[in-house]
């Protein structure tokens, strides 16, 4: 009898032990899992009975939940629309969330493990939860200038504070207005996101640090001439021959230089010639000199290959591995498989202005509990130190002359000093060129780094070039700055 009491009393131990295991597992390690399960149900009607946080930009909401009067209590709202689409993103009934939205989602809903006692503390005062605020980093004046800059044309506009990281303009077109996916019917937001997707301008996709990626063109000459500096072979009075046409070698395939001669009119030209009249074939034969290995490396110190989350997840920029010599000489002008963000080409002039260190880029400046408390009051965080200050000062030099007299004169401002670098990136065949510029200003004491990106040629297809479209628009955006 005594054994039979034994066999029963260790197989109720075990069974309470696996209980308390299993539930251990669900209320502790699987949480957060099942909390942001999308087919929680529960968990959607909560998040819409609590006042989710709102996102600010200088204090003021640019994204905010109100009192709805169906079952459930709040509503999100987007008082700017598609001016902050890529910095919101959206917040919808069963279709998902992005932007500052998804990365911050637990916070803002009050959720995150540092709001804990809020949360308890909710509990006994009876009050209805709340999410913390995000204050963002975005200059609003900063923000409307490359809004408006852009125009009508598909493409992207970033403005970085180099000192700090911290991103003031983060602006893709074409854009959409997130209200139309916040409201509360189902079927109304699964027929708006269908039709945002099958948009042929893609709307929802942030050209500024995701999507396809851009051809860089000539403003990966940057990255190529920091190379060149940093192996301490070259000065920016290096030379390289200056024909108007080259071969590539191996191949019947033949390069010029943007304009259809040879760049400057001289036989030789120096990388400080070739950065700032934008020559190809000096470049190429660059490239071709200090090999794939030398430009990876320092283009990693740049970040490429980083998925930097600003907090959003920035798809990493690449440079190709594997190359042949032709194809490397390609790859040294931003073109073969070469692929960036328009973040990547932001933090490379950043870098440059920052005395050659590269700060960490950052979307967030204060995390706000509802009581007004401090949760998280994040500090400028280095990446690398992709140049010694002296090399950064010789290329900032190199960028300055191609505003004041080079490939970059459209960024000129009366009384400022700016540095700049255009590209023109070919997409193959017929198809229009992409247009850019990136930069900083003044250039003695830089207050931002700029990128923008232009797609289908500013609309003159092959016809048009970066110190045509990109530059001018890269001016406003300085000017902004400026005048604040």
């Amino acid at each position: 009898m005594n054994r039979e009491l034994k066999r029963v009393s260790i197989l109720v131990l075990l069974m309470f032990v696996t209980l308390f295991g299993s539930t251990s597992v669900i209320q502790v390690v699987q949480a957060d899992a099942l909390r942001n399960d999308a087919r929680n149900i529960r968990t959607l009607y909560a998040s819409y009975s609590a006042q989710r946080g709102s996102i600010l930009v200088d204090g003021e909401p640019i994204a905010e939940s109100v009192r709805s009067r169906d079952q459930f209590k709040y509503q999100r709202k987007y008082p700017h629309g598609r001016l902050y689409a890529p910095v919101t993103g959206y917040y919808t009934l069963n279709q998902g969330s992005a932007g500052l939205e998804s990365a911050l989602n637990d916070y803002l809903s009050g959720t995150a493990n540092a709001q804990f006692f809020d949360q308890v503390g909710s509990i006994f005062s009876g009050q209805d939860p709340k999410g913390a605020s995000v204050e963002t980093t975005i200059d609003p004046a900063v923000q409307k200038a490359a809004y408006d800059a852009l125009g009508k044309n598909n493409g992207a506009v970033i403005a970085v504070e180099p000192s700090t990281g911290r991103i003031l303009a983060l602006v893709s077109k074409h854009s959409y207005d997130p209200n139309e996916l916040a409201v509360h019917s189902t079927s109304s937001v699964l027929a708006k996101y269908q039709a945002l997707i099958d948009n042929p301008d893609d709307p929802l996709i942030d050209r500024a640090i995701a999507g396809d990626l851009y051809y860089p063109g000539s403003t990966f000459k940057l990255v190529v001439g920091a190379a060149a500096l940093e192996s301490g072979q070259y000065t920016v009075d290096s030379e390289f021959d200056n024909p108007p046409e080259l071969t590539l070698p191996g191949t019947t395939t033949t390069i010029g230089n943007a304009e259809g001669g040879d760049c400057g009119g001289t036989e030789k030209a120096s990388i400080a010639t070739a950065i700032r009249l934008s020559c190809n074939i000096p470049m190429a034969e660059l490239g071709l000199e200090l090999g794939q290995d030398a430009i990876g490396a320092e283009a990693a110190k740049f970040g490429f290959g980083q998925s930097f989350q600003i907090p959003m997840k920035a798809t990493a920029s690449t440079y190709p591995t594997g190359m042949d010599d032709p194809q490397t000489m390609l790859s040294a002008f931003g073109q073969y498989e070469d692929r960036v963000t328009p973040l990547q080409m932001a933090l490379v002039s950043a870098a440059i202005a920052n005395n050659g260190t590269l700060m960490n880029p950052t979307l967030v400046d204060q995390i706000i509990a509802p009581d007004l408390s401090i949760i998280d009051d994040p500090q400028p965080t280095e990446f690398s130190q992709p140049l010694t200050a002296a090399n950064a000062a010789a290329l900032r030099d190199v960028m300055v002359q191609g505003v004041t007299n080079g490939a970059a004169s459209n960024a000129t401002i009366e009384g400022v000093s700016v540095a700049g670098k255009t590209g023109t990136a070919q997409n193959g065949g017929d198809l229009p060129h992409t247009l850019w510029f990136t930069g900083f200003a003044p250039a003695d004491n830089p207050q931002v780094a700029v990128a923008v990106v232009v797609e289908n040629g500013g609309g003159m297809g092959q016809n048009g070039w970066g110190n045509l479209v990109a530059a001018p628009m890269a001016k406003k955006v300085i000017e902004a700055v400026l005048n604040r």
